[in-house]
């Protein structure tokens, strides 16, 4: 075990220069503290009498907008970071209806997608970090184009109400939000390399990553736990 762990690290700091494994750092360190406030969003939701609804919607674009159109000139690190933690906030907040629900069905899915999207996260962070340098960089228009695909099928679907289509957007959402792991992981090393230090942008990319498997991770566990209570009951 112990040769195949320090293997491991002596790839991981041949791959990545020290400035880049530095910025990794404060990038899932940003991460972190965003899930955490996503957290305290979640509980806002659902364990206080307070109803954000579609405002919690409103509310994380503009502070996801405010961020962006923001500099990164250092002297504007706390402000980002505060507009990023509202994100997350907002994000949590958004979640919490879905949690209600999941809840009611089975409060051990939430466990389980929480596990299944940490797993999955670091295990495609890893694997990008560890890839040929940019190897990963050209699923961009492959990844931008299924997402048009998908935003097509959505309008689509609002008239057709295909089940069919439901899960197939579901399955699609998951694999696009995966294949984005590894492409911003990568463009994030291949930003820093450079010259671009902005930590905070780029853990708000990977942030959106990670949310977006949970929920559908959420979703699809819990569509199964249902369909195999219809079959027990049949």
């Amino acid at each position: 075990m112990a040769p195949t762990i320090q293997s491991f690290i002596n790839s991981f700091q041949n791959r990545l220069e020290p400035p880049v494994r530095q910025h990794l750092k404060n990038v899932y360190g940003t991460l972190m503290m965003t899930g955490l406030a996503a957290s305290a969003g979640v509980f806002i939701d659902m364990y206080t009498s307070f109803q954000a609804g579609i405002l919690s919607t409103i509310i994380g674009a503009g502070l996801m907008l405010m961020l962006i159109v923001t500099p990164d000139n250092g002297k504007n690190t706390q402000l980002r970071m505060g507009y990023l933690l509202g994100f997350g906030l907002t994000s949590g907040i958004g979640l919490g209806p879905l949690l209600e629900y999941v809840s009611v069905v089975d409060p051990s899915i939430i466990v389980t997608a929480l596990l299944g999207t940490t797993l999955v996260f670091v295990c495609f962070s890893i694997a990008s970090m560890l890839a040929e340098r940019g190897s990963w960089l050209f699923l961009g228009g492959t990844l931008m184009t299924l997402l048009t695909s998908m935003s097509l099928m959505t309008i689509t679907n609002m008239f057709m109400q295909s089940p069919f289509l439901y899960k197939s957007h579901l399955y699609l959402g998951l694999v696009l939000m995966c294949g984005f792991v590894l492409f911003d992981t990568q463009l994030i090393i291949e930003k820093r390399r450079m010259g671009n230090k902005d930590f905070v942008q780029h853990a708000l990319e990977l942030f959106i990553d990670f949310i977006g498997i949970f929920r559908r991770l959420l979703v699809i566990l819990t569509q199964k736990e249902e369909q195999s209570r219809c079959r027990k009951r049949e």
